[in-house]
């Protein structure tokens, strides 16, 4: 728990500090229990700059495609303690080298250790155990360390190049019905939208992907000229004001389709999703991709 060492503020400052609104705070409060306030005698929310700090660095997490249920772990210890820690038995090795690969910006040596990986793991293994903790790593050294954001950038681009040409190698292979898939507007973390394109062909679903920072009235033209039988938005960041309001209802009418909203925006504003007649379906890939299958299947089973 962070120190209550200085100032003490209420909830309402919090917010202004971070951005982050309340119910968005008591959620993570209740839900997953690593952001946790001092309290008045009369029971209200006090916070302290350490907290501010921590939120800072969920949100930082966030944003870099970790999953909402797995930043507790992440931000409970010191960076390079919990990073060797969460990193599981063979995918170690992986890890460090990779880390030493990007810190060199050696794409060769980057192409190998990938190649070799899913030489015998599978993708969703290399997702879980090698992908997610890289981006959790670099998303922490970018405060401390000289050049940590071009090897942030440096692993965005190569991975949207691997994931990319996979996703084209898979397309033809798939048969299910087909998403319009595009991250939201003003998101331009396009690694998340990419996983769950490839999850979502290994369950047999067709994707055409619109990449980052699409704007709505450019979805519903793809959906309708594609036939597509629903639309998946990818946002991991505070949505700008008025676009689950406004926006996100009038796409939602305008495709006459299921709409799914998934990343961590879908976690912080779930009501507000459900309100604008969408589905949030969470960060969970492998989840979210069952839920839609579901949805499809049982759509057409009525019809």
């Amino acid at each position: 728990m962070p120190s209550s060492n200085g100032e003490q503020v209420p909830i309402r400052t919090i917010c202004s500090l971070t951005g982050v609104n309340a119910i968005t705070l008591r959620a993570w409060e209740r839900r997953y229990g690593f952001i946790r306030p001092l309290r008045t005698a009369k029971g209200h929310r006090l916070y302290t700059h350490a907290h501010v700090e921590l939120i800072r660095r969920v949100l930082g997490l966030v944003e870099r495609g970790v999953p909402i249920s797995q930043v507790g772990k992440l931000v409970d210890a010191a960076p390079e303690s919990r990073l060797a820690s969460d990193v599981p038995g063979p995918w170690r090795n992986y890890f460090d080298r990779t880390t030493a690969a990007i810190a060199r910006f050696d794409e060769t040596e980057l192409d190998q250790i990938y190649d070799e990986a899913l030489s015998v793991h599978s993708i969703d293994d290399a997702t879980r155990h090698l992908i997610l903790p890289l981006l959790a790593h670099l998303g922490e050294r970018w405060k401390n360390i000289a050049g940590a954001v071009a090897e942030e950038h440096f692993l965005a681009m190569y991975l949207r190049s691997k994931l990319g040409a996979r996703l084209m190698h898979r397309m033809r292979y798939a048969t299910g019905p087909r998403l319009v898939a595009a991250c939201a507007p003003g998101e331009h973390h396009e690694i998340g939208l990419l996983l769950f394109a490839l999850e979502a062909q290994s369950a047999g679903l067709r994707t055409v992907l619109l990449g980052a920072d699409t704007p709505f009235e450019d979805v519903a033209v793809a959906q309708r000229r594609c036939g597509a039988d629903a639309v998946v938005i990818s946002s991991s960041i505070d949505p700008a004001p008025g676009l689950l309001e406004r926006a996100l209802p009038k796409l939602a009418r305008q495709v006459g389709v299921p709409v799914f909203v998934g990343g961590a925006t879908a976690t912080r504003h779930k009501r507000e999703i459900s309100t604008a007649g969408a589905i949030a379906l969470g960060r969970e890939l492998e989840d979210g991709v069952r839920l839609i299958t579901a949805k499809l299947t049982g759509n057409k089973a009525k019809t």
